[in-house]
């Protein structure tokens, strides 16, 4: 639920709550896990989601803990408790499916790698991933998150088409507390990318302000899968799934997944 007009803006013009897409395609019988990014919601990554249903696939979308409702409600969560929410919801399409994909941006992307590298994970696709933070962020965060726990957002999302920010659902504000808490999770997700093998598409916007895109390539670098793919996204900021270069980026996540067999995990 939101708990005020202010919590997450733009909120009455899409749909930003959890959802459990059914496939409308032929089914395959396989499903995909879609992970939203920080201060954000599932509508991020809704877009991936419909163009898979369509391809015959279950599509969750889940609502991170702490996301939703007011930000002093995420600055309280901790990155064990965003783990704890994609393991239980990868054990619950287990149960029903023999072949799960997790998909995820941003603090999504460093969910799905760490769910690739220490679960039963079928293929990965992350997307935006902040897997690290230069010198001298982290070392701010851990200090100004106490002197001024909110920061605004100015100018909105990071999103290049000016449409798509505008009407993007999120958080007006990023709880340092929470940022503090994906640093503390891209550490722990670093150690575990030499474990990370199953088949992996990494994407990332050109124009992302937020993550730069390097962190593509030291992701590429430190993983052992022996499928792997990068895309660049040479139109779209962060949130790519729902900027200029959603449409290929629905496409080539499509064809990445298609083209995993069973062989190859």
């Amino acid at each position: 639920m939101i708990a005020s007009a202010e919590s997450v803006a733009s909120a009455e013009s899409v749909d930003w709550g959890a959802y459990d897409l059914a496939p409308t395609g032929s089914p395959t019988g396989d499903a995909v896990l879609c992970i939203h990014g920080l201060t954000g919601t599932p509508y991020e990554v809704r877009p991936l989601a419909e163009v898979l249903s369509a391809r015959g696939l279950r599509a969750r979308g889940p609502m991170l803990p702490g996301h939703g409702g007011e930000p002093a409600e995420l600055a309280r969560t901790r990155y064990t408790d965003w783990l704890d929410c994609v393991q239980a919801e990868l054990a619950a399409l287990r149960r029903d499916h023999a072949r799960v994909f997790v998909c995820g941006l941003s603090l999504g992307g460093l969910l799905t790698l760490w769910l690739a590298a220490n679960e039963k994970v079928d293929a990965a696709v992350a997307i935006g991933t902040p897997l690290r933070f230069r010198a001298p962020l982290p070392a701010a965060v851990a200090i100004g998150r106490f002197v001024r726990p909110m920061l605004v957002k100015k100018g909105g999302s990071d999103i290049a088409d000016p449409a798509a920010r505008a009407r993007h659902p999120g958080m007006p504000v990023m709880p340092l507390a929470s940022v503090h808490q994906l640093i503390q999770l891209q550490r722990v997700v670093r150690r575990s990318l030499p474990s990370l093998r199953v088949p992996l598409l990494l994407a990332h916007g050109a124009l992302d302000r937020t993550a730069k895109p390097s962190n593509l390539g030291e992701i590429a670098s430190a993983v052992a899968s022996e499928r792997l793919e990068q895309l660049v996204l040479d139109s779209s900021g962060h949130v790519a799934p729902v900027d200029v270069d959603g449409p290929l980026l629905g496409r080539a996540v499509v064809d990445f997944l298609a083209g995993t067999t069973r062989e190859t995990v």
